[in-house]
């Protein structure tokens, strides 16, 4: 299925979404990679989704990509008596590490990790930062603190502690069976919650290895103090803005997001833009006039991918949600300000084989006009970094692994094949033509331009370009 846009487009499964007609219409709709939440759910109810999209996968002909979004360390509060309290601005209020119900003056926290780290100074968010408090004595088991924004709390809620590196490690033991059952059914990307510094992704490194590709949500504002060291270490990006917009002031979200957009296309890692895109869709057919902005700001920025979240998962307008989406990014990808934009903003090559041939690469293309791009590729190396020269063309990923080729369709601008291995270079641009007309991307006796890795099967390679004409 030959998409008409190069950004793209992340849904979420959940209560809305599971059944296999559901997904076979939002991927028909234009959805490339399907998101499963494991703050939600159960293996099973996961498993079953799973096995939904791999046989539209296998129906469609065309690889589809799974994320496996895991939950992360969640800080919460204990219970209160009566199951709330009031917290008034100017009070004092206590937090213990202990698990007596609180109220007014005290509340149970079960952390002590936080009690470790907090000092007098440091603030506390509750309830996804409705309510704020600051730290004016602690030790190591309670902290004494003011009410510097009231309202209710009720049990459980969530505890946010900006500003303030907490020793826990970003994969608890829910996550790693998560991680484990993911990695055991196929899963291609792997998204890790609550990255604070990049020896987070070293972590989740050791033990997922090369059977997925990680992507770090960047929802912590420490993260952005080691953004570049965090980039280099993983695979691609998450803006989470929801879970940044609770620890930093909303004002502070569009600077980022680009900030960390222009970060990922200058290392040609991928970097997707996530949370309330079009958060009114998830109980109204039509999205609000500034969401659709949202989404088209996105695409003008050169993210990679969009998502959905409850818009397709619990929402009432999943399919809607999804077209609408696919409506705005290809209406951005139409406007010649938007190329002007991607041109305007491309990052400057470095020293090395790869980035010589991919930089030549896009020179050919502007200078010729082929009709596609073709890369041949083993790990996925050579496609992504064709990727991060924003070529004017779509890139057919050509892949002897299907895995990677799943990988690669959450990649800007790639539409990936699983192909079998060239036996040499002229076998090589055979296939590439035969790809090319196959899939709709070009006629006989157009152009294509054609990038690779010599000796094949070695990764990492990228040393070949090529023009050739496509046959009858």
């Amino acid at each position: 299925m030959k998409r008409e846009r190069n950004a793209k487009i992340i849904a979420t499964l959940g209560p809305s979404s599971s059944d296999g007609k559901t997904i076979r219409q939002l991927f028909e709709a234009g959805v490339d990679v399907f998101r499963l939440n494991f703050s939600h759910g159960t293996h099973d109810d996961h498993l079953r989704r799973l096995t939904e999209i791999r046989k539209l996968e296998k129906e469609s002909g065309r690889p589809i990509g799974v994320l496996l979004d895991l939950q992360g360390p969640k800080l919460r509060l204990g219970t209160f008596e009566g199951g709330s309290a009031e917290l008034r601005s100017g009070e004092r209020f206590r937090l213990e590490l202990n698990s007596l119900s609180g109220d007014a003056t005290r509340a149970p926290l079960p952390h002590p990790e936080i009690f470790e780290a907090i000092e007098a100074g440091s603030e506390l968010l509750l309830d996804d930062g409705k309510i704020r408090l600051r730290v004016e004595r602690k030790g190591s088991d309670f902290a004494d603190t003011v009410v510097v924004v009231g309202g209710r709390i009720s049990d459980r809620k969530g505890v946010n502690v900006p500003a303030v590196m907490l020793p826990i490690s970003a994969l608890t033991h829910k996550d790693r069976e998560d991680l484990a059952f993911g990695l055991e059914n196929g899963i291609d990307w792997v998204a890790l919650s609550f990255v604070q510094r990049a020896e987070d992704i070293d972590e989740a490194r050791e033990i997922i290895g090369d059977r997925a590709w990680i992507m770090a949500k960047l929802e912590k504002p420490l993260a952005i103090d080691h953004l570049d060291e965090i980039v280099d270490r993983c695979d691609g990006i998450m803006v989470a803005r929801g879970d940044l917009g609770v620890e930093l002031p909303a004002e502070q979200i569009p600077e980022l997001q680009r900030r960390i957009v222009r970060a990922c296309r200058a290392a040609g890692k991928v970097v997707v833009v996530a949370t309330q895109m079009l958060e009114s869709m998830t109980n109204s057919p039509v999205p609000t006039r500034a969401e659709t902005s949202d989404v088209a700001g996105a695409i003008y920025e050169g993210a990679d991918a969009v998502m959905l979240s409850a818009e397709s998962a619990s929402g009432k307008y999943p399919l809607e949600a999804v077209s609408m989406m696919n409506r705005i990014v290809e209406r951005v990808e139409r406007d010649p300000e938007y190329r002007s934009g991607i041109d305007a903003s491309h990052t400057r090559a470095q020293s090395t084989a790869a980035d010589a041939i991919c930089c030549a690469l896009r020179e050919v293309v502007q200078l010729i006009g082929p009709a596609v791009t073709v890369t041949y590729t083993s790990s996925g190396f050579t496609s992504v970094r064709a990727a991060r020269e924003r070529v004017a063309t779509a890139i057919i990923a050509m892949t002897p692994s299907l895995a990677v080729a799943r990988r690669l369709a959450l990649v800007w601008g790639v539409h990936s094949i699983a192909f079998r291995n060239a036996r040499d270079v002229d076998d090589m641009i055979a296939l590439a033509s035969e790809a090319a007309r196959s899939s709709g991307f070009a006629k006989p006796g157009e152009s294509i331009v054609i990038a690779a890795g010599l000796p094949f099967g070695e990764s990492g390679t990228t040393n070949l370009l090529h023009i050739a004409k496509v046959g009858p």
